[in-house]
């Protein structure tokens, strides 16, 4: 047994040491010389981690007195920092103790911070005792929005700003395409946008994820709103529909990436016409990638239907190694002060020092025609604006798991005989009985993955593997018969 959990320990320290020697960041004072530490693992990119991370050490340096030095930990997305958290937890029960070395968790979606809290990992926060007046339907942080949570009943996280994904797109390369621009999902899964769109793998981040868990319910709702139909009958065919759409964006995607910044840098380049995005990168690179004449290469806009303002939070871990340096941090990321980083102008007053950091900040009350003038947003007014679209869990919300995982076996897995199968579907007119067999979807009804694939969610790693295979065959097959129809059709003559 002992000898077991050394063996887990080792493997930890080189989960979490290998990419921390590889990506080592300090925020502030030197290791050697601050006298206190802060550990956090966050996916947050390198911008955010510094400015917060400095502004931070200055605010905990002039309300105590003590320099403070900022470990940020960055294995990657929230995939990988999931792995190094379970396998932390893993070998802390094994040898008894408590933590994981670690402080916070620190951005992602909520999928994940919910998941943590489930596992009992995560430590009641103490903003919320120490500034009720903050939080609920009086306060400046809703508890919902969109149908999105904010922060979690038990309040062991919170979300410090807000996250919207959609799309982007290249004006000149749409123009060159003779493409109008997209103002829904549904538009990128026109035959035209074939080869020219950039995807990201829902297996790789939790947001991405839900962006294509949203694109799913948002046709659950269209089918709702038809009175004719029986509710259960709506959802099915909503369900069936969303994955079809999810299918036509794939068969039209280049390629799919891990890299959420990749797909707006080659949007701007011209390396593809459009591409899902969340907002702060799309408005990132809007600023910066313009043509000659001061036009942007880059625009984002936030689809019609199918997306939410999502909280991006923050928590502190059980058994943490500075458990009340934690809880400051957390209640300094909701103050005034350190919302408005997220949407200042650099060099502004409590704005960034080096990065603009296009983020929608949490908080109601910052707001304000003040704030907003010496913003890098200065439009944004998400409680306000209309046609938000409103999440509701119980029709997808168990399905998370099973549609990130179906996504991968049904379009990243079988991308070659999908995009094969779908180029000759266009040369062939989209011939209605091949374009059937290429959209057969019904191996994961409502039924089955709409509250989550018992066998693709189970932790018998083999049978979950041995479904998933299941599964790419059914659509391997599938793509091949169509591309073989759609030859077919094609070479026949016409009657």
């Amino acid at each position: 047994m002992k000898i077991r959990a050394f063996i887990i320990l080792g493997l930890l320290a080189l989960i979490v040491g290998l990419p921390l020697a590889l990506r080592v960041e300090s925020s502030t004072t030197s290791p050697d010389r601050a006298r206190d530490r802060l550990v956090i693992l966050s996916p947050h990119n390198e911008s955010i981690r510094q400015e917060l991370g400095e502004a931070f050490a200055d605010h905990w340096r002039k309300s105590t007195g003590r320099t403070l030095y900022v470990d940020w930990r960055t294995p990657g997305g929230t995939s990988e920092i999931r792995m190094v958290i379970d396998a932390g937890f893993k070998a802390a029960a094994e040898t008894g103790r408590e933590g994981i070395g670690v402080d916070l968790f620190f951005g992602g979606g909520t999928p994940d911070f919910i998941g943590q809290e489930k596992q009992n990992r995560l430590a009641p926060l103490d903003v919320f005792k120490n500034h009720p007046d903050w939080f609920g339907e009086s306060g400046v942080i809703p508890e919902t929005f969109t149908g999105e949570r904010y922060y979690s009943k038990n309040h062991q996280w919170v979300a410090t700003c807000m996250s919207q994904f959609g799309i982007c797109y290249n004006p000149d390369v749409l123009e060159r395409l003779k493409l109008s621009p997209p103002v829904s999902w549904d538009d990128l899964g026109d035959e035209k946008y074939r080869g020219a769109l950039a995807l990201a793998d829902p297996t790789k981040s939790g947001s991405v994820a839900r962006s294509f868990e949203l694109m799913v319910q948002d046709q659950i709702q269209r089918a709702l709103k038809n009175t004719g139909v029986e509710r259960e009958i709506a959802i099915a065919t909503g369900w069936q529909n969303g994955l079809q759409l999810i299918q036509r964006l794939a068969a039209n995607a280049r390629y799919f990436t891990d890299s959420a910044s990749k797909i707006p840098q080659d949007v701007g380049q011209g390396n593809a016409a459009a591409g899902m995005c969340i907002d702060f990168y799309g408005r990132s690179y809007a600023s910066e990638l313009t043509t000659r004449r001061g036009n942007p290469r880059v625009v984002w806009i936030a689809p019609k239907g199918g997306t939410t303002l999502s909280g991006d939070p923050i928590a502190v871990f059980k058994g943490a190694p500075s458990p009340a340096l934690a809880q400051a941090f957390v209640e300094f990321c909701l103050t005034p002060e350190a919302q408005n980083l997220w949407f200042a102008k650099v060099g502004t007053p409590h704005g960034p020092r080096a990065h603009a950091l296009f983020r929608t900040p949490i908080r109601k009350d910052v707001y304000t025609r003040e704030n907003l003038s010496a913003s890098i947003m200065p439009e944004a007014h998400p409680y306000t604006d209309d046609g938000n679209f409103t999440y509701q869990p119980d029709l997808t919300g168990r399905s998370f798991n099973a549609l990130r995982q179906l996504v991968k076996i049904m379009c990243i897995d079988s991308h070659d005989e999908m995009k094969s199968a779908w180029n000759a579907l266009a040369e062939a007119g989209m011939p209605a009985d091949a374009l059937a067999v290429f959209q057969d979807v019904s191996i994961m009804p409502y039924s089955v993955g709409g509250q989550g694939d018992p066998l693709l969610d189970q932790a018998d790693v083999l049978k979950a593997a041995q479904r998933a295979n299941e599964i790419g065959q059914w659509f391997r097959t599938n793509y091949r018969t169509a591309e073989a129809m759609a030859r077919l059709s094609k070479s026949s003559p016409t009657p």
